[in-house]
């Protein structure tokens, strides 16, 4: 069977796509597997590369770009009979939705959540409503438009300051990683985060800065969901950021966590409550803030979290007895009985 390893992408999340990308294709079993390598570029123009019958030795082979080394290709051209496509993009225009909707519509099966999950999951403002509905705990927010802001920047300020205290971390509404994100101490640090939140999107969320250790729970599966431990990222800077997570890699990760029994299995229970809200399935990760009396908040759910060397989605699938190729494998069968499934429903209708 072909994997269609789809990465790079527009959003400001490609060089993450990139790194993710080479530590699958070392990882998919090829004895079983081939893997065609189609890159989208940054300019949103497509790649095909080549057909790897084994892992690569280096990262070079990824980067489509350089020296021609990629076929400009129609999307549709990625159409294959026996391939399941791995839609490996992190943030807009790859785990929003979009991807999915077109993979949808061509008829090829893929690794992942579908439409409405990804673009509910991707959407901050989407999915604090979905998980307020849903009774999970999270820390106070305000959603805040772009139009509104311009429109009364005083009565913006006037809201989130009634609302919320001082620190406050204001991030665009569609994006991941950390990017656009800002702490704002005081009123002049709040206008300069919403100015660089609305970089990366017309909508932005401020929410109340806590003291906070940060948990993330892995999630697995369609119907039949399965949680990993919870895990613990240990920070050696104030703010986790993108320099912090992709280029210093100033983290460091503690599998398990720990922390109670009783908030480990509270951290799980949660995670698996949104993930079948949102309508997951194949996998995601929950992200939760920790304080120091034991209350949990859920932060966001990542329906296609990184597959890096660094990463913490893998990492908690291998600590809980599942190594990565493994974890490769089953998400193509999770991708496959989705796609089966939905063919399935469609048949009946017709």
């Amino acid at each position: 069977m072909k994997i269609i390893l789809l990465y790079g992408g527009r959003s400001a999340e490609h060089d993450v796509s990139l790194l993710s990308a080479f530590s699958v294709v070392n990882a998919v079993y090829y004895t079983y597997y081939q893997v065609q390598l189609v890159m989208i570029t940054k300019k949103g123009q497509w790649l095909k590369g080549p057909l790897l019958t084994e892992a690569p030795t280096s990262k070079e082979i990824l980067d489509l770009s350089n020296e021609d080394k990629g076929e400009v290709i129609q999307p549709g051209a990625i159409y294959e009979e026996d391939a399941i496509v791995f839609p490996l993009l992190h943030g807009p225009n790859g785990e929003d939705g979009t991807i999915q909707g077109f993979l949808e519509t061509i008829g090829m099966p893929y690794i992942g959540a579908g439409v409405l999950t990804s673009a509910c999951g991707m959407d901050k403002i989407m999915t604090k409503y979905i998980l307020q509905a849903a009774g999970i705990p999270q820390v106070p927010y305000v959603p805040v438009l772009k139009n509104a802001w311009k429109e009364n920047p005083k009565k913006i300020f006037d809201q989130c300051e009634g609302s919320l205290l001082y620190p406050m971390f204001v991030k665009p509404a569609n994006m991941g990683s950390s990017v656009g994100i800002s702490k704002a101490e005081n009123r002049e640090e709040l206008q300069n985060a919403l100015q660089e939140a609305y970089r990366y999107d017309i909508r932005a969320i401020v929410e109340q800065g806590i003291e906070a250790r940060e948990i993330e729970v892995a999630v697995l599966g369609n119907e039949d969901v399965r949680t990993t431990m919870p895990g613990e990222i240990v920070k050696d800077v104030a703010f986790y950021d993108y320099n912090s997570k992709y280029i210093d890699n100033r983290i460091e990760m503690q599998i398990p966590a720990q922390i109670p029994d009783e908030t480990q299995a509270k951290a799980q229970e949660f995670a698996k409550k949104a993930y079948t809200m949102l309508g997951g399935s194949g996998l995601s990760r929950c992200d939760f803030f920790l304080t120091n009396k034991n209350e949990l908040f859920l932060n966001e759910l990542n329906t296609m979290p990184g597959f890096t060397e660094f990463s913490m989605y893998p990492l908690l699938w291998e600590k809980t007895g599942l190594p990565y190729g493994d974890l490769i494998e089953e998400l193509i069968q999770l991708g496959m009985n989705r796609f089966n499934q939905r063919r399935a429903f469609l048949t009946n209708v017709e």
